[in-house]
């Protein structure tokens, strides 16, 4: 039988805490789980909830247990704000300024605030930023406030500072070879000097290098789905955090097709631009260079099928937006698709109308796979499998997938029109979406009719060059 989720959490707090032999009660570790459990489990998170520090904590050593349970308590972006179970521990962290947050200046007596400063390399005065550690730098201190009673400082910097500091994700090597771990090793070296001025340098230097290993070692996990040996697995968290990140998909049958296709667009565009090789931390031979050579061979791997999969989706949501604009304007998705869930039963959808086709020589497996049969990890906001996907890239095969996208980026920047789009795509392809979207777009069934004869008459618009338009 399944635990409850809160007696979970109170157990890695008590567990931690005994391990570190911190005098903590078991009240004190019910109220530690209550304020991450309020923050974690909010309606609008889908990837950064509790069940994503159970999938972190396994095997870890105490320090890295305690940074798993406030590593994302804070994601103020997504939240509006702070967690209500954190607002009177971060109320005078910060001040927002035009939309952004500013670090206040540290008093002399808020001992928490100065170490977590020190660490991230913040300023009193500067403009937290968003993406560079913002949310990492709130939930450490958050958790340095409400530790700094109970652990002592080495083991407070341990947790709340080194663990937290290392999940920044996606920093890159500088020229010179340092690396961001290196980096947070001579933030760590330098506190240790202050706090601890009596250690040897040689006891200094066994600390420095332990905390930083077991900071890397945790982000690394923090990261793990980028090294999953199934790509579809890794593909199931990303479209999580599309999920979570994303406030149109939460009003689900009212989102429409050009903010669905800019969600597409924006995450294919991060996944295309990342180098793998900052993905994944290394410190001291820690991973070795086997386990990193393989970690970064994965995440590459992974990287790769996570834009093939979203070029393929754009460019059959691209089909769906061609035939809105062209038989009137935007509209939301589940006009033309249909609803994810309804009331009343299962809901019409438009692959319930789409005909089988054979799929073309050069599909890739695993995609056409995920497409028909769903992502791992179910989605609140749309559904698991991409049937229409699938019709298309069957229809099409990976390279004619590509071409489509192609054709699309013209339309959405506005250089070809949505009704030449559609002349550059494969007629009877088209065709039996077009019959397809009349069984689920009634107020567009009489215009889509009216399209279908005049893309079958058309081969070309009055204005485009034909071979232009067909040209693979």
């Amino acid at each position: 039988m399944a635990i409850a989720t809160i007696n979970r959490l109170i157990t890695l707090f008590d567990g931690a805490f005994k391990a570190l032999a911190a005098p903590v009660c078991m009240a004190e570790s019910e109220r530690l789980a209550m304020i991450v459990q309020f923050a974690m489990d909010s309606r609008v998170r889908a990837y950064h909830t509790s069940a994503h520090i159970f999938d972190l904590v396994d095997g870890m050593n105490p320090h890295q247990v305690l940074a798993a349970l406030f590593h994302d308590l804070v994601y103020f972006q997504l939240d509006d704000g702070f967690p209500e179970s954190t607002v009177e521990i971060l109320r005078d962290v910060v001040c927002v300024r035009e939309g952004t947050l500013i670090l206040q200046p540290i008093a002399p007596d808020d001992p928490a605030l100065g170490l977590c400063a020190v660490v991230f390399d913040f300023q009193p005065g500067q403009e937290l930023p968003l993406y560079a550690g913002m949310n990492e730098f709130l939930s450490a201190v958050a958790a340095a406030r409400l530790l700094q009673s109970r652990l002592d400082n080495m083991d407070l910097l341990a947790v709340v500072e080194a663990c937290i500091e290392a999940i920044i994700p996606f920093r890159s090597t500088a020229m010179d070879g340092t690396s961001s771990a290196d980096i947070l090793a001579g933030r760590l070296d330098r506190l240790c000097q202050r706090l601890q001025p009596v250690w040897p340098e040689t006891v200094r230097k066994v600390y420095v290098d332990r905390v930083v290993t077991d900071a890397v070692q945790f982000a690394n996990r923090d990261v793990g789905s980028f090294a999953n040996d199934d790509p579809g697995l890794f593909f199931s968290s990303t479209w999580l955090l599309i999920d979570e990140s994303n406030a149109p998909l939460k009003r689900v049958g009212v989102y429409t097709l050009r903010q669905y296709r800019d969600v597409l667009m924006r995450m294919e565009s991060f996944l295309g631009m990342l180098n793998p090789e900052s993905v994944f931390q290394r410190y001291k031979g820690t991973p070795s260079k086997q386990e990193w050579s393989n970690l970064i061979a994965a995440a590459t791997r992974n990287i790769a099928f996570a834009c093939d999969f979203l070029e393929a989706k754009i460019a059959s949501v691209a089909i769906i937006e061609a035939l809105a604009m062209a038989t009137g304007a935007d509209c939301p998705v589940s006009m033309f698709l249909g609803d994810i869930r309804s009331t009343q039963g299962r809901p019409d959808r438009v692959h319930d109308y789409l005909p089988d086709v054979l799929h073309s020589a050069s599909v890739d497996a695993d995609l056409l796979e995920i497409f028909e049969k769903g992502r791992n990890l179910g989605s609140q906001n749309d559904l698991g499998a991409s049937p229409l996907t699938a019709f298309v890239y069957r229809y099409l095969g990976f390279h004619g997938t590509r071409t489509t996208l192609r054709h699309a980026r013209d339309m959405f920047a506005g250089i070809t029109t949505p009704l030449a789009f559609l002349q550059t795509q494969n007629r009877d392809m088209v065709g039996a979406i077009i019959q397809a979207c009349v069984h689920i777009a009634l107020s567009r069934a009489q215009a889509l009719q009216e399209l279908q004869r005049a893309l079958r008459v058309d081969n070309v618009c009055p204005n485009q060059d034909a071979n232009a338009l067909l040209m693979p």
